[in-house]
């Protein structure tokens, strides 16, 4: 009798509970909603830990489940922030410049008015023109569309001309890498139409809500982090369970025999490249509008490293191992770079952890690597493991 899905995934129903006591949790807690012990600040950054759970969750889907080390999965989730930041500050904009041009006594034109909310956001660039990139940055809906379009589009046409050449092992993820670099080199140029290096900012007032509060904002942002990372855990269940879920880690083992066997490899290879796309680009809309800016720096090789990084300290090729490396990391990382953590000093020198936190990591990844190589998600296994 074939299992059903829950309980091929036992996983999920003990994520949904852990995820939803932890919502419940910090709503209790935080200053919109509850009795205020959690600041608006810290509410912003478990919102922003939820979002890289998610794409962290992509990445482990990518390559611990199909074996695809890709090392470009940052800058999908870097688009959609780009598409929704677009939108974001676009309307922002218009808010502030409409009122001061309609007070005149002639009323302004739509050329005037272009030229005007132009202006404020190009004009650290140099310019005031708005480029073809930005035709659609008025309406939200269509924003929102690229959000899920242009990294799914970009990641199928890189996929489709990489697998169908049967590039593997390292030589794609140098490919992704690559990738990465070209797409963040071009956003540093101020003529690339997304205000080169200085990004977009303010993003995180959202238009139509200047009154609300941050911190009912903020809460409002950690929610939808929460549902979408809850959807993301079951969609990738149930794409790792089942026929699919075999043969996508059959690739990954031996993808000579899985080819042998009569499936096309290269059509499952492409599906998971471009869903978990589709999946980080979400992501990163959800993430940037908390964060409050996004630049190229954002999308640079580096950070598809780490989030490699990410996923194996947590344990690849296992769903909430995944969540709980990205989670583990940032929150760490938030404490060490946001001074919580206290200098050490050895009389001959003292360790600024700002400085130093970048090393720890990279050491924890070594130690991973050695001594835990099925991460932290691995420790697991020794629990419940049933003595013999």
């Amino acid at each position: 009798m074939q299992k059903s899905f829950l309980a091929q995934n036992p996983s999920v129903l003990w994520f949904m509970a852990a995820l939803a006591l932890f919502t419940l949790a910090v709503s209790l807690l935080s200053e919109a909603t509850g009795v205020g012990l959690i600041s608006t600040s810290f509410v912003k950054t478990l919102g922003k830990t939820l979002c890289l759970c998610l794409v962290a969750l992509a990445m482990d889907v990518v390559w611990g489940y199909c074996g695809i080390l890709s090392l470009g999965h940052f800058a999908f989730f870097g688009i959609g922030g780009y598409a929704i930041g677009m939108w974001l500050m676009y309307a922002r904009t218009e808010g502030i410049i409409l009122p001061s041009l309609e007070a005149q006594t002639i009323p302004p034109t739509p050329q005037e008015i272009s030229d005007a909310i132009g202006n404020q956001i190009f004009g650290v660039v140099g310019s005031s023109e708005f480029p073809l990139l930005w035709a659609f940055a008025d309406n939200l809906f269509m924003q929102l569309l690229f959000v899920v379009l242009v990294p799914g589009l970009l990641a199928l046409v890189f996929g489709w001309l990489a697998f169908r050449s049967r590039v593997t092992g390292v030589y794609l993820s140098i490919l992704t890498q690559a990738m990465t670099l070209a797409l963040s080199l071009y956003l540093f140029q101020n003529d690339s139409g997304l205000r080169g290096n200085n990004g977009l900012s303010g993003l995180q007032n959202i238009p139509g809500f200047e009154n609300t509060p941050q911190s009912v904002i903020s809460i409002t942002f950690f929610w939808a982090s929460a549902l979408a990372l809850a959807l993301g855990y079951l969609f990738f269940a149930w794409v790792i369970s089942g026929k699919m879920g075999s043969v996508v880690q059959g690739i990954r083992d031996n993808e000579a025999r899985v080819r042998f066997l009569g499936y096309h490899v290269e059509s499952y290879k492409l599906f998971i490249f471009t869903v978990t796309a589709i999946v980080s680009g979400i992501a990163g809309a959800l993430y940037y509008p908390q964060a409050g800016i996004i630049n190229p720096g954002e999308i640079a090789p580096i950070a598809s490293i780490y989030l490699a990084v990410w996923v194996a300290i947590g344990g690849r090729g296992r769903l909430y191992g995944a969540v709980i490396g990205a989670a583990f990391v940032s929150l760490v990382s938030s404490w060490f770079t946001g001074g919580g953590a206290p200098d050490v000093n050895l009389g001959f020198y003292t360790i600024q952890w700002t400085d130093w936190w970048l090393v720890l990591l990279g050491f924890s990844f070594v130690a991973v690597t050695l001594f835990f190589p099925k991460g932290i998600g691995g420790l697991f296994d020794y629990l419940v493991r049933k003595p013999q």
